[in-house]
């Protein structure tokens, strides 16, 4: 049986938040029909455990023009989404925080409340999600404890946990967020969103199973392939 889909990803990334609305505008229930992965810059002791691992992070952080780019795009998809974005500012921040207290939140059966509670702060403010304040509103808002939530990077278990993810992010060849796997099937982008829904919707689920055609045939043996760096998604 082909494996459920795999969305990776992250509070960080405006795409991301924008994505996950569109997903659950297609499917509401999509908190319940894919493997979710949050995806991070990790910090040092995550990276120590990927390297321990064999594992490294695909993703290449962008330049200052690309950026500015993000800034303007972003806002003007959010407006055709009819959602109220405000920019938040993020400096030196430290990302470990929301995304390991998102996989506490999620062994606690918190995880849909408390993603929301994190966007809310991150977009809809512009709140700064990596500190211990605003992630302690955001986990009172989804009917969690406060002191569990900002204690969560100090949980071996949800250490590991985290770090997991990235491995299997890496293994998955992960560079940019938001990022779907459906067997051989990979959709990078917000863009790519639909043409995941058409390639996977709930209802048809059962009719793809063992049907999906390998997304490489035609491509010929020993093609080459660009090695240089995959760039920033936001």
């Amino acid at each position: 049986m082909k494996r459920r889909p795999r969305l990776y990803f992250s509070f960080r990334s405006p795409y991301s938040w924008l994505a996950v609305h569109r997903l659950r505008q297609a499917v509401p229930d999509v908190f319940d029909r894919l493997d979710w992965y949050p995806y991070w810059d990790p910090d040092t002791r995550t990276s120590a455990t990927l390297a321990e691992r064999g594992a490294e992070f695909h993703y290449v952080q962008m330049s200052r023009a690309k950026h500015r780019y993000l800034l303007l795009d972003t806002k003007r998809l959010a407006e055709q989404m009819g959602l109220a974005m405000a920019w938040p500012i993020d400096v030196d921040s430290w990302w470990e925080l929301p995304h390991l207290a998102w996989l506490w939140a999620r062994r606690q059966g918190r995880a849909v409340q408390f993603y929301d509670a994190l966007v809310t702060e991150r977009w809809a403010r512009g709140a700064d999600i990596c500190t211990p304040e605003v992630l302690g509103r955001a986990a009172l808002a989804a009917g969690l404890d406060v002191a569990g939530a900002q204690a969560a990077p100090d949980d071996e278990q949800i250490r590991e946990e985290g770090a997991g993810c990235l491995v299997t992010a890496y293994e998955d060849d992960v560079f940019g967020i938001p990022y779907l796997r459906w067997g051989r099937h990979r959709f990078w982008g917000l863009d790519r969103v639909d043409h995941f829904l058409r390639a996977w919707q709930p209802a048809a689920e059962a009719n793809h199973i063992g049907s999906a055609t390998d997304p490489m045939a035609g491509v010929p043996a020993g093609a080459s392939f660009d090695t240089d760096t995959a760039g920033g998604c936001g």
